[in-house]
């Protein structure tokens, strides 16, 4: 293929180079090396965009590359250094520089086999996408982009710089990272690249769990996320990495009496990333913790469909059974046990809302949802809105009226009284004077009778309280201690301890 060698000016792009960048060209070529800015900031210059972490290769040598750094950086690391890779940091930006390299990978193992190379070119084929297989070298800024980036990136098109197969053959991840273009950069995938996924999508097994979750991170929280879902489940990768979503495409039934959860759920994704807010402070966005719930609120409905008498169709407590089929995904993906709580709650809760607009609710019942909600409460509200994707204008317009009315509500009550903590009047040192107990199960008990109280009737006077639970206290067995029967010595002995091993 033919080199292409451009010298950029500002008639070509508005791109600008921080002088690191140049500083650190000149110190290579000075010492005789090549230098080059190469993939994604190269790729970032066309489209206007910066970053932080800057990615440079070079035909030196480890060794060589940390004698011409270790005095200039201001702080360097060499955890990458078996494969070609030094790390360091210069005025805020993070660096990589990378010997060329003549990569292999073993098909069967989940891990690169290193081969330093010697040619700019040969190092750029071996890259995933011919956008981000184009290089500027250094200090001259030449751009050379032997596999058309400029064209396909002008173009709008992922395609890879030798063959999609070859590509992958690789590293599968790659067709991960093809859906997390499209989500990112609104990309359409060749059509060799899409069918080249399709074929070995079974392929990307092999791959970490944690690196597939990075991917699928930055999938979630692109620009158009739910393109890069879509090419997912297309494809069949989401078979391997994502299985409930896959199941959402249910067959229909004859009369269409519901619709595609599937489309449901990728608008519902699209409508909640829409809500997100930087203004207020709430939700700001990108959120993935919202993002996924709104992906996978719904994944209880395939396990819970029933077809009803007379052709309805109904999906009773599939957010429960969503929850925990997000946690066990979550759990597979390597989440974190915080991100995997935060979305399986919001999935358990998003139906709550919808008792709220028939039947109205008790100040209680508003406690309750605000409590059980927590911290996800803005969230929450975010995702109930989102799930409204009905044709229906009327039904549409209702639905928001009542949430709206909610909110007001929330807000109303919230003045009133803290309702982002909600604890008992009392706490766990005034209910064992009260009551002259120790710590144990029975303190617990008491704590959720007040905790109760409170949820039903707002803040109590600290002696209303006292009293409310003095009475509750009386109807309790290790109240007051019980003469022993005849014949039962074991009576009038507190049994409450044993509790704590039931």
């Amino acid at each position: 293929m033919a080199h292409a060698h451009h010298k950029i000016d500002s008639h070509t792009v508005d791109f600008r180079v921080d002088p690191v960048v140049l500083e650190l060209g000149r110190r290579f070529v000075a010492a005789g090396h090549e230098l080059s800015l190469v993939g994604g900031p190269v790729r970032d210059l066309f489209l206007g965009r910066t970053s932080p972490d800057l990615d440079f290769t070079t035909d030196a040598t480890p060794d060589q590359t940390l004698a011409l750094i270790k005095k200039w950086a201001d702080n360097y690391w060499e955890i990458g250094r078996a494969f070609g890779t030094i790390g360091m940091r210069k005025d805020g930006f993070q660096i990589e520089v990378t010997t060329y390299r003549a990569e292999a990978y073993d098909p069967d193992s989940r891990k690169p086999v290193v081969a330093f190379g010697t040619s700019l070119t040969d190092d750029l084929q071996r890259r995933d996408f011919t956008i981000n297989a184009m290089a500027l070298r250094l200090p001259s800024l030449e751009l050379v982009d032997p596999f058309g980036g400029v064209r396909d990136l002008h173009a709008s098109v992922l395609a890879t710089p030798g063959s999609p197969e070859s590509s992958f053959s690789d590293d599968p991840l790659r067709m991960m990272r093809a859906a997390r273009f499209a989500a990112q950069l609104g990309v359409s995938v060749h059509r060799d690249v899409r069918r080249a996924m399709t074929d070995m999508a079974d392929r990307i097994a092999i791959i970490s769990a944690e690196r597939v979750r990075d991917e699928l991170v930055k999938l979630i929280c692109g620009d158009s996320p739910r393109v890069g879902v879509d090419l997912l489940v297309d494809t069949g990768l989401a078979d391997h990495v994502l299985p409930e979503v896959s199941a959402l495409r249910l067959e229909s039934d004859e009369h269409h009496r519901h619709k595609d959860v599937y489309q449901h759920s990728l608008q519902v994704l699209e409508q909640a990333a829409a809500l997100e807010t930087a203004a207020d402070g709430a939700v700001p966005g990108p959120d993935f913790v919202l993002r996924f719930a709104a992906l996978m609120h719904d994944a209880g409905k395939p396990a819970t469909r029933r077809f009803e008498p007379g052709g309805a169709v109904s999906f009773r407590h599939h957010d429960m059974v969503g929850a925990k089929l997000t946690t066990k995904r979550m759990k597979a993906l390597r989440f974190d046990n915080d991100t995997i709580k935060a979305v399986a709650r919001l999935v358990e809760l998003h139906m709550r809302f919808y008792g709220y607009g028939d039947a109205g609710w008790s100040d209680s019942a508003v406690r309750r949802y605000v409590t059980d909600a927590g911290p996800l409460l803005e969230r929450l509200h975010r995702l109930t809105r989102s799930d409204v994707t009905t044709r229906n204008q009327r039904k549409a317009e209702r639905l928001a009226f009542a949430y709206d009315d909610l909110e007001d509500r929330i807000a109303a009550l919230r003045e009133q009284e803290s309702l982002d903590a909600v604890r008992p009047d009392l706490d766990g040192a005034r209910i064992m004077a009260l009551l002259g107990i120790r710590p144990g199960p029975v303190v617990g008990r008491a704590y959720k009778f007040l905790l109760n109280e409170r949820m039903d009737h707002g803040p109590l006077p600290a002696d209303v309280a006292e009293a409310r639970l003095l009475q509750w206290w009386a109807g309790q067995p290790e109240s007051a201690p019980v003469e022993p029967a005849a014949g039962n010595p074991s009576a009038g002995v507190d049994l409450s301890p044993s509790e704590e091993s039931q």
